[in-house]
């Protein structure tokens, strides 16, 4: 719909003079509520922006798909007995509750009577890094175990909180030890973890 521009009249499509005026009619008349260049160019600004992230993720959403599948089949799961082992291409775990492996590989000596909760010894292996991790339980007080743990690792940084739960920390070139005691229905729980490898590289012994 075009309108003349001396009197505003309706004009009609193809008309060349107003029926009212008779001003002559531009070739070519302005419709009403045109759409300008800039709002076709926003438009079409936003149609890409929106195509591009619609894209984009779509692109995210099959990457991590296709690296989902590459470690899904490159990862091995083995049971035997207690001992769970994972091979996946960025190391791998094994998990068993064995208190007797757990305390060969940890390299600390366990509480005195404490026994290993169940399936909770695992090693870790990420490139150079090996972690060691296990937990136990016993009947004596948390107090006690600390006192263990303080006569072997006399260098250790201990901390105490109000509710009886110990933190020790022991780090030499080889290792570092972390030590978690605290009370837990009616027993104390004990959890060790024992780093080496280029986690603890270049560490001062504290011994």
């Amino acid at each position: 719909m075009a309108f003349c521009n001396a009197c505003g009249a309706t004009l009609e499509p193809g008309a060349k003079f107003c029926p009212k005026c008779g001003a002559a009619v531009p070739a070519a008349a302005v419709a009403s509520n045109p759409a300008t260049p800039a709002q076709s160019n926003t438009v079409k600004v936003i149609l890409i922006v929106v195509a591009i992230v619609v894209g984009l993720s779509i692109l995210g959403i099959g990457t991590a798909t296709f690296i989902g599948l590459r470690v899904a089949r490159h990862t091995r799961v083995e049971q035997n007995g207690g001992k769970v082992r994972v091979e996946t291409p960025f190391g791998t775990v094994e998990s068993n509750n064995n208190s007797d492996e757990a305390a060969r590989n940890l390299g600390i000596d366990i509480y005195p009577g404490a026994r290993a909760r169940k399936s909770s010894a695992a090693n870790v292996t990420m490139g150079a890094m090996h972690t060691v991790a296990a937990e136990f339980e016993t009947d004596d007080p948390p107090e006690r175990v600390a006192d263990f743990y303080k006569k072997r690792l006399p260098h250790a940084n201990i901390a105490v909180s109000d509710e009886k739960q110990y933190t020790i920390i022991s780090h030499d070139k080889k290792n570092m030890f972390t030590i978690n005691i605290e009370p837990q229905d009616g027993k104390t729980l004990i959890h060790i973890a024992n780093i080496s490898g280029n986690a603890v590289a270049g560490g001062e012994s504290t011994d």
